[in-house]
């Protein structure tokens, strides 16, 4: 087997891989500060492409009285406006779905994840009353659509397209938490949240912001990923699978963990799936395996309440 054999699945990987860690940022994010597992990230990741298909489409629009003039807008704008209200609608949301979870802090991590269940259940139930229960497509701008030809690869201008925005997400996510005083904060309370309500900080407040960046990042994964996996009401179940597993293997509360977990589950789905198709998805469980065999926390994480 030679490195040009290689190396388009390498790159099939890598580029999975990126997609993966988008999805799992927010998941990360819920799970370090909260100390929740969100089982309705799907169900928002989901959401958030539903919604962005209501802003693109003028026949699926809640503003139908404008509908000629707003369809006389260019596909170009009406995808960029829906990739930044759909996310901020997700974390409305988001939001919302916290505020309902306010009476399972302090108890038993068991209350948290049946009412996380109970809302993915309920917004896939509402998508199929909403949306219809039929498979959906996403409209993209046409420069994003076709082939290109790359390493001996057809490569998908779309993927190319998903992957650039993937990349350029996580750095602003990453300058965020690194370089602003909230993020700072957000970091804080993922480590130790009892000091940060002890230097006077709402903790409740930070939950609810938290929730809803989370839940907004789900959403916005939801919306880049839709045109590769397409688009239905149970789409959420591929997300939070792989989210999941990413944080586990990188370490929970860990940033650089959920991108370096998301690219090593790409990688290992992506070149498993060239040589050995069948193996593909159970390769990332084997991956799971490996890692918290040898290292519980995961490769960056530290140790934190899911582990008592």
């Amino acid at each position: 087997m030679t490195v040009s054999h290689i190396f388009p699945h390498l790159l099939n990987g890598l580029s999975l891989g990126l997609l993966f860690a988008l999805i799992a940022l927010g998941f990360m994010l819920i799970v370090g500060v909260m100390e929740l597992i969100n089982l309705a990230h799907g169900s928002l990741f989901a959401l958030g492409a539903y919604f962005a298909l209501t802003i693109i489409d003028p026949s699926l629009s809640w503003f139908t009285a404008a509908e000629d003039s707003y369809t006389a807008l260019p596909l170009i704008y009406r995808y960029g406006l829906a990739l930044i209200l759909a996310p901020l609608l997700v974390a409305v949301v988001g939001m919302g779905l916290e505020l309902c979870m306010r009476r399972t802090y302090g108890k038993k991590a068991e209350y948290g994840l049946l009412l996380t269940f109970g809302a993915a259940l309920v917004i896939e139930e509402s998508i199929r009353l909403t949306w219809g229960p039929t498979e959906r497509y996403l409209q993209v701008p046409e420069f994003m659509t076709g082939a290109m030809l790359f390493a001996g690869l057809i490569y998908s201008k779309y993927k190319l397209y998903a992957v650039v925005l993937s990349i350029i997400t996580i750095f602003l996510v990453w300058l965020f938490l690194e370089r602003s005083p909230y993020g700072a904060i957000i970091k804080a309370g993922a480590h130790d949240s009892e000091m940060v309500r002890a230097l006077g900080i709402n903790l409740t407040k930070l939950r609810l912001l938290v929730f809803g960046f989370g839940a907004g990042l789900a959403g916005f994964a939801g919306i880049v990923m839709t045109p590769i996996w397409g688009l239905r009401p149970h789409v959420g179940i591929d997300a939070v699978i792989p989210a999941f597993l990413i944080i586990v293997v990188g370490g929970i509360g860990s940033f650089w963990g959920a991108v370096i977990g998301g690219i090593l589950v790409g990688l290992s789905v992506g070149i498993t799936g060239a040589y050995a198709s069948d193996w593909s998805l159970l390769s990332m469980y084997l991956l799971l395996i490996i890692v918290v065999t040898f290292r519980t926390r995961g490769l960056f994480g530290k140790k934190s309440i899911l582990e008592n």
